[in-house]
C-alpha cells in the first residue's frame, strides 16, 4: 500500500494491464454482481433527475422494476446501489445486440446529459472503500475482466493509465498528478533492479 494525500492505494493497481474489451466481455460488469452499482449519496438524486431523459432507452423489464422500486435501493445501513432486474442487470442497462451498455453513458457521450455514469462504474474494477475520513482504492480482480487484462497487456495499457479520467473526475487533476508521481516512485521502490 502507498498513500496519496489521505487515500491509500493497493500496490496491485501498479502493474496491472487493463483496457476494456466490450467485444469479448459483452459488458458483463453491467449485468453480473451481487447488487447494482454502488452509489455516492448525492448520485441517488442525480439518477432520479436523469431518468426521464434516458427512460426511452431502458428495457421494458427495467421500467417495471423502476416503477415498483425506483432507480436505487439501500443495500446496507447508509449504502446504496442502483436497482437491478432480478439478480442481474442494472436498470440502466441498454443493449446493442448482445453487448450491455450504460444508457447514462450513451446519453452523456451524445451530449444529452452531463453525468457520465455512477463513479463506482467509471472506476471499475477499482473499488473505493471508506473508513471514516480514510479512503482505500483496491483492485477487484474478477474473471469477467480477463479479456480487459489481456487487451491491456497486448496494448501496453496499465490500469493506472486506463482509469485516468474517472480518477480525475473523483479526486481532481492535481490529485491525479500526485498519484502518477507516487505510482512511479512506488514502482521504483518495489522493483529497484528494473531502474536504469
Amino acid at each position: 500500500m502507498f498513500a496519496v494525500d489521505d487515500i491509500l492505494i493497493s500496490d496491485d493497481l501498479l502493474e496491472a494491464p487493463f483496457a476494456c474489451n466490450l467485444g469479448a466481455c459483452l459488458g458483463a460488469c453491467c449485468v453480473h454482481g451481487t447488487s447494482g452499482a454502488p452509489l455516492e449519496p448525492e448520485e441517488r438524486a442525480v439518477l432520479e433527475d436523469l431518468l426521464p431523459r434516458v427512460r426511452k432507452h431502458l428495457t421494458p423489464e427495467a421500467l417495471v422494476v423502476i416503477e415498483r422500486e425506483g432507480v436505487w435501493e439501500e443495500i446496507g445501513p447508509g449504502e446504496y446501489a442502483t436497482t437491478c432486474v432480478g439478480k442481474g442487470a442494472c436498470v440502466f442497462v441498454t443493449y446493442e445486440g448482445p453487448v450491455a451498455k450504460c444508457a447514462l453513458q450513451k446519453a452523456y457521450q451524445a451530449g444529452r446529459i452531463d453525468f457520465p455514469k455512477p463513479i463506482s462504474c467509471h472506476l471499475f474494477p477499482v473499488r473505493v472503500e471508506s473508513y471514516g475520513d480514510l479512503e482505500v482504492l483496491n483492485y477487484e480482480r474478477v474473471p469477467l475482466c480477463d479479456s480487459a487484462r489481456t487487451n491491456g497487456q497486448r496494448r501496453g495499457i496499465l490500469l493506472t493509465d486506463f482509469l485516468h479520467e474517472p480518477l480525475r473526475r473523483k479526486y481532481g487533476e492535481a490529485w491525479v498528478q500526485k498519484f502518477r508521481e507516487a505510482c512511479e516512485e512506488r514502482r521504483a521502490a518495489l522493483n529497484p533492479s528494473s531502474q536504469p
